[in-house]
């Protein structure tokens, strides 16, 4: 007799056999632990960290202008790091480090069995909901470190996107004010927040400062849309583009990459309706500097993109006039205006559904606006701290945070020695 098990109980009993299986290999590992401390006599080795000190965990190569900054600086100093991607052809295995070791680790579940045994000191990551589904925090893990990949609101995650971390790295004071908020309302301990700034902004100004002119071109629009169904995509459709052509600019559209798995079939309909042509283009580059330093005013919503474009090549915005729902995210806990809208209003023009209909006269005018240069101004010292000294900060707090958790670990020996 043939059973039949419908695609999502089988997810979830592969889910759980996954958690055996781990739970069977952490046991198994502290059995070996304790024998080989008998065989040693019952001494402990010389104290100190893991073998593993710092983990960065990334779950996609789009990721890698947040980390490649910080890998090239462990490598630099000559310090140990773990890359561990879920992306089979992100950038960071092509490279050649000797000090800094890259692995992909699988997709999905087989990503999170690895994650959930994992051994080592500190674990940076910008990948949200750690503890809350399938990425469990690792007992032989000391230290959870999130880094965010935008320079925008730290509660446009989804619920509890962020609690179970030890430590938050921002790059502006309201959001510590966003994170502490949501640490009274759930009754959570306190983390430690360190401002840096913003890793991969510092990156894209440097090759903005050493890159030569741009030659001539035709007045440029980037449509750069987030996903979901408070985006541009989702609101207006395909007739934001035809709005776009209808202006003679040359376009770019560059969706969000996971448009093209959450919103697949509405994707493929908006670009078989309007395929790449000589005046449009559908970009998916994984490196988006090219196309934002081409683009002369971008369209957008509520994408952290925005910010990237707006405040490192310091151009206009134009935002869609879309009405975002909170419910899914930790912003929905707040009674407060997100800083993100807060502060659209002084770098660009809104959008709504009736500037289709002149579209062209909307970009001109947000094109030669001169008070949108005052906001970005404004914006930048809100979101943009310690600009050009990220990836040192960064890293100098993992190395110290590591020799913190070594001398604490230190101390707590000592003290059980003496109450012996």
């Amino acid at each position: 007799m043939l059973f039949y098990i419908d695609p999502g109980t089988g997810s979830m009993l592969f889910t759980i056999l996954i958690g055996v299986l781990g739970a069977a290999v952490y046991a198994l590992r502290e059995v070996f632990m304790k024998l080989r401390f008998r065989l040693n006599g019952g001494k402990t080795e010389a104290l100190s960290g893991s073998e593993t000190p710092v983990v960065i965990f990334t779950d996609s190569k789009r990721y890698w202008n947040v980390f490649e900054p910080i890998c090239s600086e462990f490598e630099r100093r000559k310090e140990k790091l773990e890359y561990l991607t879920s992306s089979p052809d992100d950038p960071a295995l092509d490279q050649k480090y000797e000090y800094v070791h890259c692995q992909f680790i699988g997709e999905g579940n087989k990503a999170f069995a690895r994650l959930n045994t994992l051994r080592a000191d500190i674990v940076l990551s910008s990948t949200p909901s750690l503890d809350v589904l399938y990425w469990k925090r690792s007992r032989d893990v000391k230290w959870y470190v999130h880094i965010p990949h935008a320079a925008s609101d730290i509660t446009i995650y989804r619920m509890f996107g962020i609690d179970y971390y030890d430590t938050i790295l921002i790059s502006g004071d309201y959001q510590e004010n966003q994170i502490r908020k949501l640490e009274q309302l759930r009754n959570l301990p306190p983390k430690e927040i360190v401002k840096v700034g913003i890793t991969y902004m510092d990156e894209m100004k440097k090759r903005l400062d050493a890159a030569d002119p741009l030659p001539e071109h035709p007045r440029t629009v980037l449509l750069a849309p987030s996903w979901g169904p408070s985006a541009i995509l989702s609101v207006y459709g395909s007739s934001v583009i035809k709005a776009l052509l209808e202006t003679g600019y040359h376009v770019i559209v560059r969706p969000h990459p996971q448009s093209y798995t959450a919103e697949k079939e509405l994707l493929e309909k908006i670009m078989s309706e309007y395929p790449a042509s000589e005046q449009l283009e559908w970009n998916r580059d994984n490196d988006n500097f090219d196309v934002l330093r081409r683009a002369d005013v971008m369209i957008s919503d509520f994408s952290g993109v925005i910010f990237d474009f707006t405040l490192v090549f310091d151009k206009p915005v134009i935002y869609a006039d879309t009405s975002f729902n909170k419910d899914p995210y930790d912003a929905a806990w707040l009674d407060e205006e997100l800083w993100t809208f807060s502060v659209l209003p002084k770098i660009g023009r809104q959008l709504t559904r009736d500037d289709l209909t002149d579209m062209k006269d909307l970009i001109d005018s947000c094109l030669s606006d001169e008070s949108f240069k005052q906001g970005r101004d404004e914006a930048r010292k809100e979101t943009w701290a310690y600009i050009g000294e990220s990836t040192s900060r960064v890293v100098d707090y993992l190395l110290q945070k590591r020799m913190d958790l070594i001398q604490d670990k230190s101390k707590a020996r000592d003290e059980r020695n003496k109450e012996s």
